[in-house]
């Protein structure tokens, strides 16, 4: 809870700090690599920073959780809000569901405690930078009561991650398969080289994957797991990041496709991740995803066709084609052996050239009262998603959500 004199101080300055945290986290970013360029090399996504984004998803998280401690999130749209702040538009506006997410990656990369100090330091000295005079005594007092009351929110559930999951260690994976999907998309599937007993994991949980790239960098990223929880080995499925105009290619995901085959090893994180069937039986689902989006929800399908779940489940699927549609057997295999489900596909380069938006279409999907949904895939199709289903009639807290990379969602809204 936020100090009575500290919301107001927040309130009063969170505009000026909106609009400057953009220049903020950039100027932060700067500085903490300046004084520790390990965290860059080994840390933090090379890709991301190059391309932006990381700042971005900082930005919106560090403005969603303020505004959150100052102005409590409507009930309903208000008239004069523009389109892009309607509920309907935006993820779960709770802030202890972003917290559970970004905690669950920082959980997922073995972030400890005191790096909160480290980021601190350099992220305050960013705002004092950008902002100058305006950062008085107490604008920064009020800041800093801000950014201790999310840090220590994630510190707390970053421990309760790590004594579930018997602590943040590192453990070497043996390649025993390699399965080429699709063009674009390997499954590998892994063993623990030491032989021991592993914790299961969640339908829709991933791990990190630790590679170490041709400069020496230990370059992190997370990966779904795409099989069945129980399993006695482990998979990921894997798509190769192209590079783009402004965006470089996929360090790790080019990595893996070029160089890792049956007999390699991996270093892997224990399975973290939110995006989790809780409590499902007798309830109806929806699981949307769009391109490589589909790797936790072939999970969840896994679970439920394995659990005897009968509720209804309405699996819905957008991809470039049916060859670009990775796992696709899987996908509906699992789906057919559920009793009652319903499975939707559209493939862009199937559609009339004036429906090629490469987005979902739920006009004619039916939803069953109390459907809760399960999200994964590019934004643009998770918001539409999103929208349609509320729409429907489908509660804005039972729409949940995984973003690939840095949760952008936050930046727009």
């Amino acid at each position: 809870m936020l100090s009575e004199q500290s919301t107001a101080t927040v309130r009063a300055t969170l505009p000026a700090v909106g609009a400057a945290i953009g220049e903020i986290t950039e100027r932060f970013y700067a500085g903490l690599f300046a004084a520790h360029p390990d965290l860059l090399r080994d840390l933090f996504n090379r890709g991301n920073q190059a391309a932006g984004t990381q700042r971005q998803a900082l930005a919106g998280s560090i403005a969603a959780f303020a505004t959150r401690l100052v102005e409590p999130a409507p009930d309903h749209p208000r008239d004069h809000d523009h389109v892009e702040s309607r509920p309907q538009d935006r993820p779960q506006d709770r802030p202890d569901a972003m917290l559970t997410r970004i905690a669950h990656k920082h959980a997922s990369l073995g972030i400890a405690p005191e790096q909160y100090k480290v980021v601190h330091e350099h992220l305050f000295a960013a705002i004092a930078d950008v902002l100058g005079e305006a950062v008085t005594p107490e604008v920064a007092a009020a800041w800093d009561e801000v950014y201790w009351l999310m840090a220590n929110a994630l510190i707390a559930i970053e421990r309760r991650l790590y004594e579930e999951s018997g602590g943040a260690a590192w453990r070497e994976w043996e390649v025993v398969e390699r399965v080429r999907e699709t063009e674009d998309v390997v499954t590998f599937g892994l063993r623990p080289v030491d032989g021991a007993p592993v914790r299961d994991f969640r339908a829709g949980q991933y791990v990190s994957v630790r590679a170490q790239l041709s400069d020496g960098a230990r370059q992190i990223r997370q990966y779904s797991l795409s099989g069945a929880p129980g399993a006695d080995v482990r998979r990921i499925s894997v798509k190769r990041v192209p590079g783009g105009a402004t965006t470089p290619e996929g360090e790790v995901s080019n990595h893996l496709h070029a160089c890792v085959r049956e007999g390699s090893v991996l270093e892997l994180s224990e399975p973290y991740g939110d995006l989790v069937l809780d409590d499902a039986v007798g309830t109806p689902l929806l699981l949307a995803s769009a391109g490589i989006g589909v790797t936790p929800i072939v999970a969840m399908l896994a679970h439920l066709a394995a659990t005897g779940h009968d509720a209804p489940v309405t699996v819905v699927h957008a991809d470039r084609s049916p060859a670009d549609h990775a796992l696709r057997t899987d996908h509906e295999a699992y789906a057919a052996k559920l009793p009652d489900a319903s499975v939707h596909l559209w493939y862009e380069r199937e559609a009339p050239a004036h429906a090629r938006t490469g987005l979902a279409d739920l006009a004619d999907v039916p939803v069953a009262p109390g459907t809760r949904a399960y999200l994964c895939g590019p934004l643009p199709f998770m918001r539409a998603v999103r929208a349609q289903l509320i729409e429907k009639g489908v509660a804005p807290a039972d729409v949940h959500y995984e973003v690939f990379g840095p949760d952008l969602w936050l930046a727009r809204a």
